[in-house]
């Protein structure tokens, strides 16, 4: 079998053989050195009707449509289809890298969508690897926060892909010349004001090997999947959904290690308010610590709840007041319509309003704060249905993964 000139110069194949190999894959590319290589490594690997291109111009430096332009050049070359997606959403506020992440993963998963592709491939290495456990280090993180990269990912609906995370971005920049490959620097690669540069200045001063960090991340990656099998075990026992809240056991929650009480509580926030990320860890025991006292406490745009021998977490009412959109959704997240709908209606928290119209509210069992904030089906201001308080078809709407998604998720986080 002949060698591609990426395994013949990296000792590797460009697509490791414990990745699945989608029928059609995306590709993120930036123009910089990593995401370059992975794109000439992959267009040696697969046929190129398989291969969609796509470039994010965040706007942000000048040169920055000069390189999206590049990109596009070379996948003309390479007879790639290529798109470019533009991010005008910064406004200036709060950590512009973290922004920036976060608008080029929701543009480059709509894309994909579009484009029918369920994969995208994205050109982490093994620096990354090191740089982001130094970063989280530095942050006090945990077992989590610590935990390597994953090969294979899901998010936003797209299983995202990491095929060069046993690679180092000097083997890539290596390939590159030795293929006569062109690509850019961005220049904030060397402005030591964003965290992820400190962090590789760091690992350069101190001699720090890029490889021995990464098998660290990788200790901790296995660290927590054994953490999240015993919290999903511990789940299995002492918790329930009901109607999309979370229900424990508030005994059988106080004697778990105190590491499966926090993730287990931090993941029910989560999956309660489909937030991306975890509470921070002294706001999550200080809204225990008040549970447990039988105080009711808000955080991460939900409700603890005390009631008797259970704490429930539901939504917060005042987090979803405001949010509303299009059947059949999804709504907030997690919510859909399942039942018969007409263009024009929509999704939007039940509220006073609607609760008032309720008769059979108290048939559920469910508290008044989790009704108020629960899915509703309106036409204009006329109720349609709002099953968890009782009104309209039972199974009108549903709970996009029901409650086996709860404990399937406690694995997959």
């Amino acid at each position: 079998m002949q060698l591609s000139r990426f395994q013949q110069i990296i000792g590797r194949p460009a697509w490791p053989e414990t990745l699945a190999e989608p029928e059609r894959l995306g590709i993120a590319v930036s123009g910089g050195g990593d995401s370059v290589a992975l794109l000439h490594g992959l267009a040696e690997h697969f046929p190129a009707a398989r291969l969609h291109v796509v470039t994010v111009d965040h706007g942000l430096r000048a040169a920055s449509a000069q390189e999206a332009a590049g990109v596009a050049a070379l996948c003309a070359r390479l007879g790639l289809p290529h798109r470019v997606l533009r991010w005008q959403g910064w406004d200036g506020q709060g950590n512009l890298q973290d922004a920036a992440r976060r608008a080029r993963r929701r543009l480059i998963a709509d894309w994909a969508r579009t484009e029918g592709l369920s994969a995208v491939a994205l050109g982490h290495t093994r620096d990354d690897q090191a740089e982001t456990l130094l970063m989280r280090l530095e942050r006090g993180s945990g077992v989590d926060g610590l935990a390597a990269m994953a090969p294979e990912s899901r998010s936003d609906g797209i299983t995202w892909l990491r095929p060069l995370l046993a690679v180092g971005r000097a083997d890539l920049r290596r390939y590159l010349a030795a293929i006569g490959a062109d690509w850019v620097e961005d220049p904030s690669n060397e402005d030591t004001r964003f965290a992820r540069v400190r962090a590789r200045h760091a690992i350069a001063t101190l001699g720090l090997r890029a490889e021995r960090l990464a098998e660290t991340a990788q200790a901790m990656a296995r660290a927590r999947a054994a953490l999240a099998h015993l919290a999903h075990e511990t789940a299995q026992r002492i918790a329930r959904v009901q109607g999309g809240d979370v229900l424990f056991d508030a005994a059988g929650l106080a004697v778990s290690p105190e590491e499966t009480r926090l993730r287990l509580l931090a993941h029910a926030l989560c999956w309660v308010s489909s937030a991306e990320y975890r509470p921070r860890l002294q706001a999550l025991q200080a809204a225990h610590e008040a549970a447990r006292q039988g105080r009711r406490r808000t955080l991460h745009g939900c409700l603890l709840l005390p009631e008797g021998p259970r704490l429930r977490i539901c939504r917060e009412p005042a987090a979803v007041a405001a949010q509303s959109c299009a059947a059949p959704g999804p709504w907030d997240g997690r919510w859909v319509v399942q039942g018969p709908w007409e263009p024009g209606d929509r999704l939007a928290p039940l509220g006073e309003t609607g609760l008032a119209q309720c008769e059979n509210r108290h048939v559920t069992g469910m508290p008044r704060a989790s009704l108020l904030a629960s899915p509703a089906l309106w036409r204009g201001e006329t109720l349609l249905c709002a099953p968890l308080a009782g009104h309209g078809p039972a199974g009108a709407i549903g709970l996009l993964g029901g409650e086996a998604g709860f404990f399937a998720s406690i694995l997959s986080h």
